[in-house]
């Protein structure tokens, strides 16, 4: 399962970060790819020249991700991996490939991958991120300051640019609720329960709903 969460950098925010961008020095990518994922990894990262700016960028993204609501009732994150700032040129691409079981030493299990947009499809022509499931690939490409949130351990590939620049902030998380099947429910669970709240606030199903999705959260988390 993966969802499409529109507008979680503001068009304000995300202009900032491109400013800052554009004065920051990247480095290969190859650095931070696992070991067979170097194979294919043709990209750039922002480096660390200027470690306090990258930091403030950073710092901003995860700010973005952890004040969502959508995100939050989606991926349960109970940790948020450092994201990293990823240009991609003509010509470069990343191959297909599955993310590390882990990140920061090992210190953070990922359930789910995390791709923010942050300029204009319009700005390059490729450069599509396509993850392979069970249902067949699908293709992603979202308006800037969206993102899309999908399964760590899914194939997956960031297709050629043949034209202009692609800039994206990616990270990782680890979920409270490690099975998917289960977030999945729960996440069902969660629009409904609000629904509800909203339209019928003193009803008895109301109640029953979220009795039914907190006691499902107080089962499943850390599992």
């Amino acid at each position: 399962m993966l969802e499409v969460i529109p507008e979680i950098v503001t068009d304000l925010a995300r202009k900032e970060m491109i400013d800052a961008i554009k004065s920051m020095a990247f480095v290969d990518g190859k650095k931070t790819a696992g070991r067979r994922a170097a194979r294919v990894k043709k990209n750039e990262q922002v480096g660390d020249a200027d470690l306090s700016a990258k930091k403030n960028l950073q710092s901003k993204i995860l700010k973005a991700l952890r004040s969502n609501g959508r995100f939050q009732r989606f991926a349960f994150p109970s940790k948020i991996a450092t994201p990293l700032i990823s240009r991609y040129r003509p010509g470069m691409e990343y191959g297909l490939h599955v993310d590390n079981a882990t990140m920061a030493d090992g210190t953070i299990r990922t359930d789910l991958s995390v791709t923010v947009f942050l300029n204009d499809a319009e700005d390059y022509d490729g450069g599509e991120l396509e993850i392979f499931s069970g249902y067949g690939p699908v293709k992603i490409k979202l308006p800037a300051g969206s993102a899309v949130v999908y399964p760590s351990s899914s194939l997956h590939r960031v297709l050629p640019v043949t034209h202009g620049e692609r800039l994206a902030a990616v990270t990782w998380v680890e979920s409270q609720i490690r099975d998917p099947a289960r977030r999945e429910i729960l996440y069902d669970m969660g629009v409904t329960r609000n629904k509800l709240e909203q339209d019928m606030p003193e009803a008895e199903e109301t109640d029953r709903a979220n009795r039914a999705y907190t006691n499902l959260l107080r089962m499943w988390t850390g599992t």
